[in-house]
């Protein structure tokens, strides 16, 4: 009797943590931020239902000028979003209801730059972090605590240009991006073929530096893009637009160095190309990038665990024309595309063991969707 309280006893704290761990989440919410030019208003949200793979709008909020790329604060409370808008670069801040799917506008401000076309914010909820393509530069926007954003604190201005006179004339920051321990911020500059790394310190008036080396270079005419840190944070894979290629780097405390270089293209291909999005599977077994013009595909690559490196899996069309940006559930059952320039969502499922995607139901219509965001339905 006394042998089997002992076990009921040593169970039961076990017992209790099962019954109120929290379940995950059945139903998600995705957000889409989209270009204005055309037949869309602003920012969507749809109900993301994991059992079926099915989706179901629930709101939008018209009149955000071109909410081309989004963020999602660590509480689910708050949303970011860039306005593309020339030289009149803005950026925008909403409160987020995620039991309804709801975003209330909050306020403006500028972005101190044109075209911003990249926007990422920090999990304590201090800084949001702005790449303002056309002017080549970074720029920093302080986060109130009532998640409003305050005005530029800091710009890091790029120079230079690269080889082709026409994409690479000027410095086009394209991304940036917080280290997982959110030490260093990485961003892309495509017309200067660098990957540029900053450290940062939240409280500082001023909290980006430059790290010491300050940048990786990659071969010349590639411009760099997109970046994704893989799942064990040893490693960064850098998507370039104009080589059409993933680059794979070792990465240790701000440190980067290449080790491998993999083409998004088939074989023989010499039509027009340009790479836009990547991202890495839940469990970080693989990673999909998606190529845009003459292409319109999405590429799948087994990670390999100990070094990072990448074997070629899978070419799959996307079914529309210029898969800006695409996104992978966080449960990692599904993938879904956005097309830009075919107005149209398409949902794939996806395989958990072999990372392959198929299409599968119906397509959703929205206006030049490009940048997809999942966050938990409360």
């Amino acid at each position: 009797m006394k042998k089997l309280l002992l076990i009921i006893s040593l169970l039961s704290p076990v017992m209790l943590y099962a019954q109120h761990k929290k379940a995950a989440p059945s139903t998600y919410d995705l957000l889409v931020g989209t270009y204005t030019k055309g037949q869309s208003k602003g920012i969507y949200v749809y109900r993301f239902y994991i059992e079926s793979g099915r989706m179901a709008y629930l709101s939008q909020i018209d009149d955000v000028s071109n909410p081309s790329y989004l963020c999602v604060a660590a509480n689910n409370k708050f949303v970011y979003a860039v306005n593309e808008d020339g030289k009149n670069g803005g950026v925008s801040s909403f409160k987020f209801d995620p039991k309804q799917g709801k975003l209330t506008f909050i306020n403006r401000q500028s972005s101190a730059g044109a075209d911003p076309c990249y926007i990422s914010v920090d999990k304590e909820q201090k800084n949001v972090f702005v790449a303002n393509y056309s002017s080549g530069s970074l720029t920093v926007l302080p986060v109130n605590k009532d998640g409003s954003l305050g005005a530029v604190s800091q710009t890091v201005q790029d120079q230079g240009h690269g080889i082709d006179k026409e994409r690479q004339e000027a410095p086009h920051v394209h991304i940036a991006m917080l280290s997982p321990d959110e030490k260093y911020v990485l961003y892309t500059d495509l017309g200067t073929d660098k990957l540029n790394v900053m450290r940062y310190h939240a409280s500082h008036p001023q909290p980006l530096s430059p790290a010491s080396p300050a940048f990786v270079k990659v071969k010349d005419g590639e411009g760099p893009r997109h970046i994704v840190f893989s799942d064990d944070k040893k490693h960064v894979y850098l998507l370039t637009e104009m080589g059409s290629a993933v680059h794979v780097f070792d990465y240790d405390n701000g440190k980067l160095k290449e080790k491998q270089s993999i083409t998004l293209l088939s074989p023989g291909f010499k039509g027009q190309t340009a790479g836009a999005a990547v991202h890495i599977s839940p469990d970080g077994k693989f990673l999909y990038a998606s190529n845009r013009l003459e292409t319109n595909e999405i590429s799948v690559y087994s990670i390999e665990p100990e070094t990072g490196a990448l074997t070629f899996v899978q070419r799959v069309s996307t079914f529309g024309k210029n898969p800006r940006d695409f996104a992978i559930d966080p449960t990692g059952r599904y993938l879904v595309v956005a097309n830009q320039d075919s107005d149209r969502l398409y949902i794939y499922h996806r395989d958990q063991s072999t990372g392959t995607i198929t299409r599968m139901g119906p397509e959703i219509e929205i206006g030049n969707p490009v940048c997809l965001k999942f966050t938990a339905a409360e």
